[in-house]
């Protein structure tokens, strides 16, 4: 650490300024350990979920025949760089 300047005093960083230090129980590092596990799932979750609207929402813009059927993911990304191609490729002769 380097040497406060100007007489100014260096604070403690972190939220427990001062306070003294709690040990870890196993039981208390557990509940820790599942509790960041189930927010890091929380959040699988949520991308997850919205990967999938963003999907759906491209399925919605993509003209598929026959119109009900509902393609893969790979297959939607897969059609969409098709299309977009499809579609510069006309500009571009037009």
């Amino acid at each position: 650490r380097t040497a406060p300047s100007r007489g100014l005093k260096r604070r403690p960083s972190g939220r427990n300024r001062g306070a003294p230090r709690r040990v870890r129980t196993a039981e208390t590092a557990q509940r820790i350990k599942r509790n960041r596990r189930l927010k890091a799932n929380n959040r699988e979750r949520n991308r997850m979920h919205n990967l999938n609207a963003a999907l759906d929402a491209l399925r919605d813009v993509l003209p598929t025949f026959p119109e009900d059927a509902k393609l893969t993911k790979i297959e939607t990304l897969r059609f969409a760089h098709n299309y977009i191609w499809a579609l510069t490729e006309t500009l571009r002769l037009a």
